[in-house]
């Protein structure tokens, strides 16, 4: 069953091949624009790698590094495809390509798509992997000294004051941790002896933030140590004022930092993805139309284009077929392989 059949006159498989030759420009440029955008979301992730605690967010920049260098070449054939299409000599040549070309193209405008449907689930994937990527940055903001942790401190300050946020999920988060490394305490002092002395670990907590937690707009001077003592501050109620500090913390001000990044440039690779299928369709049109041109001494008579010969099941079992014969194969020389390599070894 023959699928989506048109016909052709010559004048119109004329004017397809020259509006498909520009529209594949079009598509160049996209899948361009396509690797950029990977290139953009990849580097923007490695900035942060030192509060994340796995890389299994960058499939969706890999994939569109992947899909974009491949669309370049898919539509450069496609643009050469369609200059040959206006010489009904030079076209046949592309008979025996057209059909895994076809296969590849798909392949990788599906590709495409799943990125753009990745762009917009990956939230979740994100959001754990920061919530262990700072927790960890935050136990490790005292380790100056340590090799490996010596730019941590820096690192989260710079984060806080970049997205202005305070600890991991808010403020609290730094109650929780000894974040004043031992070289700078004076363990001849009460206070500090008292502090330690306070907890089972052994550490030395304080209702206090960084200084980098501190926000610049408020009014009054930072208020970073005994946030939750009323008594140490003048005109000062930890329930009811509102802190001088950033409120918001950096998990939730990074997921909506990376997912609205994402989410712009789904929305960008949807629109290549519709420009590429676009491409795709109008050049298997052409592609039918020009091949019942062939053999025939009168090139301008009107023919007929089709997207599909068969229907989509028989179609996709066609091109899947070699695959799954060629799979088996495989699987059986393997197996041979193994069977005459036992008794050769006992």
């Amino acid at each position: 069953m023959v699928v989506m059949k048109m016909k052709f006159p010559f004048q119109k498989r004329v004017k397809l091949a020259q509006g498909l030759w520009l529209l594949s420009w079009c598509a160049t440029v996209a899948g361009a624009m396509t690797f950029t955008l990977g290139c953009v979301l990849k580097t923007e992730l490695r900035r942060r790698a030192e509060v994340m605690d796995n890389s299994d967010i960058h499939v969706v920049p890999n994939t569109l590094m992947i899909v974009g260098l491949a669309s370049l070449g898919i539509n450069y054939f496609a643009s050469k495809i369609c200059q040959d299409a206006l010489d009904a000599g030079r076209f046949p040549r592309w008979k025996n390509f057209l059909k895994p070309y076809f296969a590849v193209s798909c392949f990788f405008t599906v590709l495409m798509l799943l990125s753009v449907i990745m762009s917009f689930a990956m939230k979740g994937s994100l959001e754990s992997s920061l919530k262990v990527g700072l927790r960890n940055g935050i136990r490790f903001y005292k380790d100056t000294d340590t090799p490996g942790r010596c730019f941590q401190k820096q690192n989260i300050d710079r984060l806080q004051m970049t997205f202005q946020c305070c600890g991991n999920n808010d403020f609290r988060d730094w109650f929780e941790v000894q974040w004043i490394s031992n070289r700078y305490l004076d363990f001849s002092s009460k206070e500090v002896k008292d502090r330690i002395k306070s907890n089972v670990d052994g550490r030395y907590l304080v209702d206090g933030v960084p200084f980098s937690c501190c926000n610049p707009s408020s009014p009054r001077p930072c208020i970073q140590y005994q946030l939750t003592n009323n008594s140490a501050h003048y005109n000062y109620d930890y329930q009811t004022e509102e802190l001088n500090i950033y409120l918001r913390g950096c998990r939730e001000a990074l997921v909506n930092y990376y997912m609205g990044l994402m989410n712009t440039i789904g929305a960008g690779v949807l629109s290549v993805f519709l420009l590429q299928g676009s491409v795709l369709v109008s050049l298997r049109f052409l592609q039918t139309a020009m091949e019942a041109v062939a053999g025939k001494e009168n090139t301008e008579i009107e023919t007929e284009g089709y997207l599909l010969e068969k229907s989509v099941k028989d179609t996709v079992k066609e091109y899947l077929d070699p695959v799954l014969k060629f799979l088996l194969l495989k699987n059986q020389v393997e197996e041979g392989t193994t069977s005459t390599a036992g008794p050769a070894h006992a």
